[in-house]
This record gives C-alpha cells, structure tokens and sequence, in this order.
C-alpha cells in the first residue's frame, strides 16, 4: 500500500476523483485582472473588489471536518506553517483549515489539475511527493505542454489563484511520482483563509504602492504581491541577509534601517520603503553583501523565491539595473 501510515481516519479521496480538477498556479504566469480592474484608480482595493459575488462568504457556513489522528494534524500544522497563503490565521482559524483538510492519494501520472477548467473547486497542498506543472502557450500545441515548474516541498500550495480570482486553470499538473496531498473547497477557503488574506491585503495595499519598485503595477498587481508577503522582525546588529549565502528571499524594510556591507565596506543604507535581496534571485547568485539592521528594531516584508519569480518577473530589467549600483562594492 501507498504511504500506509498516512494516519488520516476519515474521509479519503480515491485516487481519480479530482483528476480533471483545476489548476492555477504557474510559477511566471498570473491570472489577467478581472475587467472592471482596469478602470480602477490606484488605491483601488483588491480584497474589497477582485473577488466577486461568486466569492461572497456565507455567514451561516460550517466547514467540513475529516478525522485525522494527532501525528496527522500535526504534520499538517507543519505543512501549513511553511505556506504564505496560511500565515495570517490565528491559532483557532488554524485548526479548522487542519480539520477542513481532505486527503487525496495521486499515484503517478495521475492528473490534480488540467490547464483551462474554469469551474477550480479546490485549493491543493503537498504532503510528500513530486508534481510537474506543464503549460500550452496555445490552444493547438499537443499534449500538456511544456514542463515549466515543479512542486516538491512539503508546504506547497497550488490551485489558490483559480480561487481568489475566479479564472480559469492556467496549467496542468500531475504526478510525476505517488503524491500524498490535501486539499480544502472554495467554500471552507472563503470561509477561513481568504478572509484573513484580505485583512493583510487591506493593510498593506498603501504602503506596496508607496515603494519604488511597484511604481509600474496595477492595483490587481499589488493585491498579488500582497498576498505573498510575510513579516520578520529583527533586532540591532542582526544580519537580514549573509554574504555567500544562497538567496531565496528578497526584502522590503517597513520600519527601521539597515546597511549592506561588502567585504567590511558600507556599500548601501537603508530605510523604509527600501528592497533589497532581488540579486541573488534574480542571477541564481550567493548574496554578495550582508544586510545589517543599524536600528533598535526593524520589520521587513519578504517574498520567497517562487514568489518573487512567479509575481516580479516581469520586472527583471529593472531589478537588473538598479542591482548594478551595489554590485561594483
């Protein structure tokens, strides 16, 4: 048997029952804003706005609950944990997503999500395993496509996008070896996740906007970014960033200020509103500087690398230029 001790207790989704489910989330590909986002002004909400009727929450909603053991509910907690889409639930909306959870054992080859299916009911999160994603540039190209990312951490999330915007599947993924996923209704995401996104959205629409490297997005746009960010905070003296480290984040100071040194030399200062990290990201470069907070605390905002790729890519150029400045330290 497949995973014997996956230890859910409840409800298990065979193997074939959502293999035409949805897809959504390409890692350079984001879903075109709703129409009516087009007109919008620049303060414009994304979480008031984006969603539509279609997403309205009912107040009367009762999320489903699948039985699991305590080692189950435990690896799911530190499965969720990993996951930006799960970070602003408090400790009680955090047990209901876990209880909400349904497993489904993929086996491989097996279809999760198939590119273009506009009726997404489900959000997936990988438990162990190796998906690949593959996308048709056209309607006419044979087969999947192209393979253009792959999903093999514990944490994973796809199939958000397709839910938050209600567009369709941008691509197709399947199993390329026997996957263990979980995965939560449209419903029970309104209910519990989406909601709490709104509220991060909410607070940090204005400040995104007022940063420079934004300058050029939509309202939809920065609603996206929003989405993914995640808030650290640091004391005096601690190094944000390591010279020679691998990079896999990239950081915008909210509060405070830092310095990146190079070689024991100040190259940059920063304050708030400021980004700083995109290098190593965008060259597939260790970092070249450390980055050290020079006041009593700083806060910053940071998107992982799948992240930063699937939401600033078209912003290379740009990131490239101004990067430069630092480079010659």
């Amino acid at each position: 048997a497949l995973f014997p001790t996956i230890g859910a207790v409840g409800p298990v989704a065979d193997s074939d029952d959502s293999d035409d489910d949805d897809d959504d989330d390409y890692v350079d590909d984001m879903p075109a804003p709703p129409s009516n986002y087009l007109n919008k002004g620049p303060r414009g909400s994304v979480s008031a706005e984006a969603y539509g009727d279609y997403n309205k929450k009912s107040s009367s909603f009762t999320p489903p609950v699948y039985a699991k053991n305590k080692d189950t509910e435990q690896r799911l907690k530190v499965a969720i944990s990993k996951s930006f889409l799960f970070s602003n639930l408090d400790d009680q909306g955090r047990e209901l997503v876990i209880g909400a959870f349904r497993q489904h054992i993929k086996h491989l080859g097996d279809v999760v999500i198939r590119q273009g299916d506009d009726n997404a009911r489900e959000l997936f999160m990988l438990e162990k395993g190796t998906l690949h994603v593959y996308k048709k540039m056209n309607s006419s190209e044979p087969g999947d496509g192209k393979q253009v990312f792959e999903y093999n951490s514990a944490g994973d999330v796809f199939g958000e996008l397709a839910l938050l915007y209600n567009c369709p599947r941008s691509a197709t993924i399947k199993a390329s070896t026997d996957c263990v996923l979980w995965s939560i209704d449209r419903e029970t995401f309104n209910f519990l996740v989406k909601d709490a996104a709104s509220r991060k959205r909410n607070l940090y629409e204005g400040f995104l906007q007022s940063v420079e490297i934004f300058g050029s997005l939509n309202t939809f746009e920065i609603g996206q970014v929003a989405d993914a960010l995640q808030a650290k905070n640091f004391q005096r003296g601690q190094k944000i960033i390591k010279q020679g480290d691998v990079g896999n984040e990239f950081y915008i100071l909210e509060d405070g200020k830092a310095s990146a040194v190079k070689n024991g030399k100040v190259v940059k200062a920063y304050g708030p509103r400021d980004y700083f990290g995109e290098l190593a990201l965008i060259r597939e470069q260790p970092r070249q500087a450390d980055v050290i907070v020079d006041s009593a605390t700083a806060k910053v905002l940071c998107i992982d690398r799948k992240c930063f790729r699937r939401l600033l890519g078209p912003l290379d150029q740009l990131l490239e230029t101004r990067a430069a400045q630092y480079t010659k330290g």
